[in-house]
């Protein structure tokens, strides 16, 4: 049986798609933007993280661990050698203010359907259903079919939530089994791009094109991230280029969060995360009357 590693599982989730759904986080991505709210979906693995502000400085986890892999530090409170980890997790066990955490988990196929289909009765009541999200769920492209293919067997409603930086030939395999494409657009500017995502964008745009001319229900969601993305030139060629494309139903614009920051320290990684102000309610909506000049208004949120 196909598994994944997975960092959350949120039932009742209301802004992931149409209805009540069920949202599955997986781990893994291959972008590195800088305001990222779910840092912890970074890297593909299992990892350690470590909320400091918890820590009342027992050292058990320190005392416990049977290889050194966790050693006191000045500056940051502790530190974690992952060559000397033997991934027992002792440390987690034994701290008694929760401080230590593992960020992600191994689950079989019927581990993470069997959690889905308990909401079934929700999402045929308020039209809902499974989003995958992530991370990039695509990162994980066997485990992302194999759920959605189990997904419409048992006649639930699926939607994909994409940063559309993968090869068309796995996206296409995904089709028949995805309803909605929740599909982000960061930047118009392939340079731009490159310089908050640390990838280019014509194989996300090209993606997009495609989907659009399959047919499928496509929402677009725009991340505002003052002073990178959010400047006049750029609105405008993002509508533009949305006016280009048929089967756009929605137009999300959200605006940049705190959220991120409050995530906890994942051992041995920058934090590499913005620390701006949200933007402001007017702003936003400036920036909605802008889209919705070229746009249908009706879709722009």
């Amino acid at each position: 049986m196909v598994s994944g590693i997975i960092f959350d599982i949120q039932r009742f989730s209301l802004h992931d798609g149409p209805g009540i759904r069920t949202t599955v986080f997986f781990k893994g991505c291959p972008l590195r933007c800088l305001w990222c709210h779910n840092p912890e979906s970074i890297s593909p693995k299992i990892e350690l993280a470590f909320y400091r502000y918890k820590c009342i400085g027992c050292n058990s986890c320190v005392l416990v661990c049977p290889t050194g892999a966790l050693q006191n530090d000045d500056v940051d409170g502790k530190k974690y050698n992952e060559k000397l980890c033997q991934f027992c997790w002792k440390c987690i066990d034994i701290c008694p203010s929760r401080a230590l955490v593992l960020q992600g988990k191994s689950y079989k196929l019927e581990e993470v359907l069997n959690e889905i289909v308990k909401d079934i009765p929700f999402y045929r009541q308020s039209r809902g259903g499974v989003t995958l999200s992530g991370g990039e769920p695509t990162f994980q492209f066997d485990f992302c079919l194999a759920l959605l293919k189990a997904c419409k067997e048992n006649g639930i409603s699926t939607a994909l939530d994409t940063s559309g930086f993968v090869s068309w030939d796995k996206l296409r395999d995904l089709l028949p089994f995805v309803d909605i494409f929740l599909y982000d657009i960061k930047h118009m500017s392939s340079e731009e791009h490159r310089k908050i995502t640390g990838v280019p964008n014509e194989t996300i745009l090209e993606n997009l094109y495609r989907l659009d001319e399959a047919g499928k229900w496509i929402e677009i969601r725009i991340p505002i991230i003052p002073g990178y993305n959010d400047s006049e030139e750029n609105i405008i060629a993002v509508a533009d280029f949305i006016t280009r494309l048929r089967s756009v139903r929605r137009v999300k614009l959200l605006p940049y969060h705190k959220l991120g920051l409050s995530k906890p320290w994942l051992f041995n990684r920058k934090r590499g995360i913005l620390e701006l102000e949200p933007p402001k309610r007017e702003d936003m909506e400036k920036i909605k009357e802008l889209m919705r000049r070229y746009i249908d208004r009706e879709k722009v949120y």
